[in-house]
């Protein structure tokens, strides 16, 4: 029941970065998330929409995984995340990896515990 939880809360967050990154990233409030210009943003826009669709991938799959794929499933797209939130921390911000890849981790964790 925990692991669902947390599969569950790790497939809703990468369905928000979704709506972050593909519609409101040059909104006022992505822009402050992001701590993003204006100018940054508008130049930028494309390319943060193909991010986005990415998340919306995880997101899926973990849907997929909690919903007919199974523990395999779950686990490959958790392992995604996890790597993810790894390279976005080393090469963007630290704070990803608490964001994304620690959520995840756990999520893997309690998965191998059988919570």
């Amino acid at each position: 029941m925990i692991a669902t939880v947390l599969v569950a809360l790790v497939a809703l967050l990468h369905a928000y970065f979704l709506v972050l990154e593909m519609f409101l990233w040059d909104k006022p409030f992505g822009l402050k998330t992001f701590q993003n210009t204006q100018e940054f943003a508008t130049a930028s826009k494309v390319l943060a929409a193909n991010q986005g669709l990415y998340n919306g991938f995880l997101s899926a799959g973990l849907i997929w995984g909690l919903c007919a794929g199974g523990m395999q499933v779950q686990v490959f797209f958790l392992a995604c995340v996890v790597v993810a939130g790894v390279y976005g921390a080393a090469s963007v911000s630290r704070k990803i990896f608490f964001i994304q890849a620690l959520p995840a981790l756990l999520a893997l964790g309690a998965l191998y515990l059988g919570l």
